[in-house]
């Protein structure tokens, strides 16, 4: 990369983290339990909204791989999402009835908490239908993981967004609060996938999967990208560019191998499908809160009203980490 593309990749990361420092004035403390936070504590971070029903496992999912304290923005719910976080007493709560869209998705409310929060810590960014998953995770908590990043001097871990979906139409099944969603949503597409490198900044750019083909069928480009860098031993000055699926400083976003070898991936369980989807795709074309006027909430709406099944021959039914390396969507690289 020349030297001119480097200082506007310089300035740019200035303009987010100056943005974010403004946008903090946009966030009210409802419940501030950061005095608890341990030096080596690792930390995650949410943006939300109505999701009270998906807490309860998503709290236990991701406290059983060892996660310390959340951070977490309530923008606006009033489903009792924000009450039952602040009885949480490792969750730490910020409320926001700003616009979302106008917070670059929620990524300035977060890159501010961050840089306040988790200069120095592993930080793990994640919505509340997305399960992390690891090499070892199951038998392994995420802490041993950490440390191996930090024996390996890498700053940053990659995973791919893998959309999970039941078998039948979406809503046959109701989700009841507290069970695990993987029991209703446990198929994915084993292929079907295109990658190409972001030239600017680096990071691969994913799509395909269920959404692409049963949503985004007649325009592929449109389709929502799968790529993500979740995981980050976070500097103060550091900052996300859009959602977690690159950052800045651009070294970051390398989280690939280009020479033919594999660095150790993970993947991120996105069980978006589940009967409550119906009800907030909805909501969210009616709030028009999302990337480009919400043109992936107008697709998701306009193919809903047909009752697809999303399950198809190429489908696989999840089983663990392991049949995810073997399939090439993820890999532990030379953590053995």
């Amino acid at each position: 990369m020349g030297a001119i593309s480097s200082y506007r990749l310089r300035l740019q990361r200035k303009r987010w983290r100056i943005r974010a420092f403004r946008k903090r004035r946009e966030l009210k403390s409802v419940a501030n339990n950061t005095d608890a936070i341990e030096p080596n504590d690792i930390l995650v971070f949410t943006t939300l909204r109505n999701e009270r029903a998906r807490l309860p496992y998503f709290f236990k999912y991701y406290r059983a791989l060892g996660v310390d304290h959340f951070l977490m923005v309530d923008n606006g719910s009033d489903d009792g999402t924000r009450e039952y976080l602040e009885a949480q007493p490792d969750v730490s709560v910020w409320s926001s009835t700003k616009s979302y869209k106008r917070s670059r998705f929620g990524v300035d409310w977060l890159n501010w908490l961050q840089r306040k929060y988790a200069h120095g810590h592993w930080a793990l960014v994640v919505d509340v239908d997305e399960f992390f998953v690891y090499p070892f995770c199951d038998t392994r908590p995420i802490r041993a993981l950490t440390d191996w990043l930090d024996a390996s001097s890498i700053k940053s871990f990659g995973a791919m967004l893998l959309d999970m979906y039941p078998r039948g139409p979406i809503d046959a099944q109701p989700y009841r609060e507290g069970q695990d969603p993987l029991e209703i949503a446990s198929w994915f597409d084993s292929g079907n996938y295109a990658i190409r490198k972001n030239s600017t900044f680096g990071n691969l750019w994913i799509q395909g999967g269920p959404r692409a083909r049963a949503f985004f069928s007649d325009a592929p480009a449109r389709a929502p990208a799968l790529n993500k860098i979740p995981l980050v031993k976070w500097d103060r000055g550091y900052t996300y560019v859009s959602s977690t699926h690159m950052l800045l400083p651009r070294g970051l976003n390398l989280v690939y191998d280009e020479w033919g070898g594999e660095k150790a991936s993970g993947c991120l369980l996105h069980v978006k499908f589940l009967s409550t989807f119906v009800e907030k795709a909805q909501e969210e074309l009616t709030r028009r809160q999302h990337y480009a006027n919400s043109h992936e909430y107008r697709a998701y709406n306009k193919a809903l009203n047909a009752q697809p099944d999303l399950w198809c021959k190429w489908s696989e039914k999840y089983i663990n980490w392991r049949q995810l390396e073997i399939l090439g969507l993820m890999s532990k690289g030379n953590w053995a």
